[in-house]
């Protein structure tokens, strides 16, 4: 373990795979593959880069408690109206300033492979209620795969949809153009003109998002900031997003998420940087949820346990 500005890095290696984990944010901040002479995410060393109204405030980090946006920051719970600190216009996005993002999180366990780190966000914290108690379990096993496992608790009815909001950019190039994806989703959340769903189910077929086959995408064409829908709730862990880069490097995304958030990076870059630097795919519950009783609840009650299972399985 290595000092990092307000936190600590931690390096993790196995096979042919390295990454280095943050404590600030229990965010991604490198992953390297044997053989390929770039990293294949994107993330910094500066601390500064990653505060709240930095360039890569999301990059890489555990979004949460609730990922994505609440329409006007604002949302019943359990019989309760729960207010939040607008941060996107009227909304809040990812939880705003008081998003475990920006928090230092505990170390756990460490091991050459695994480092397991550990938040508690207190009661009304942010406007979110009871004490809740999450971790976060990042390991990485031969010969290329990328783990993480995330659980959770609270001791009051609260919401609950954290996410790895982790950016790719497999080619290493200045955009992450020419790169194939194909998705597992029959179903996408149209969004309005603030990147809120709507509340419809939208079938893919026939409209842009019709990524079952895979296929060379542009950046905005179509605008990405979507979330696709892998299922009603969550399921046992399975492969959902297939990435190639013109290198021929190819990840492959396994999660028990019902939702895939899908970003094209075409509203903020690092400092430098293109816009479509690189593709944040961000497994998940479906955003906005309490405004949408069809969509997959995300409220945690006492008792409950709660976890997500996320791997990326790398090859070249």
């Amino acid at each position: 373990m290595t000092p990092w500005g307000a936190g600590h890095a931690a390096d993790l290696a196995a096979g042919d795979l390295s990454v280095r984990v943050l404590t600030r944010g229990a965010t991604l901040r490198s992953v390297r593959l044997r053989g390929v002479d770039h990293d294949l995410t994107v993330g910094a060393d500066d601390p500064a880069l990653y505060a709240p109204d930095g360039p890569l405030r999301f990059h890489g980090a555990m979004v949460g408690p609730v990922a994505n946006r609440l329409r006007g920051a604002q949302a019943e719970v359990a019989g309760r109206l729960c207010r939040f600190e607008a941060d996107e216009g009227a909304h809040l996005l990812h939880s705003g300033r008081a998003g475990m993002q920006y928090r230092i999180w505990d170390v756990l366990g460490r091991g050459p492979d695994t480092l397991l780190l550990g938040l508690g966000l207190p009661d009304g914290e942010g406007g979110f209620p009871g004490n809740r108690r999450v971790t976060a379990r990042w390991s990485v096993r031969a010969p290329a795969t990328l783990r993480l496992e995330i659980r959770a608790a609270t001791d009051a009815p609260t919401l609950w949809n954290p996410a790895s909001h982790a950016y790719w950019t497999l080619d290493g190039g200045p955009t992450w153009e020419g790169h194939v994806l194909r998705l597992a989703a029959d179903r996408v959340l149209p969004t309005d003109a603030e990147n809120l769903p709507t509340g419809e189910v939208r079938p893919v077929e026939g409209t842009p998002f019709d990524l079952r086959q895979g296929r060379a995408i542009r950046p905005g064409a179509p605008r990405l900031d979507h979330n696709f829908c892998l299922g009603d709730g969550p399921g046992p862990l399975r492969e959902v997003a297939w990435l190639t880069g013109r290198s021929g490097v190819s990840l492959v995304l396994a999660t028990t998420a019902p939702g895939l958030q899908v970003y094209d990076g075409g509203h903020a870059a690092r400092p430098g940087a293109a816009l479509f630097e690189a593709l944040a795919l961000e497994p998940q519950m479906w955003p906005d949820a309490p405004a949408h009783p069809h969509f997959p609840a995300i409220l945690l009650r006492p008792g409950e346990g709660w976890s997500q299972i996320t791997e990326w399985r790398f090859a070249r």
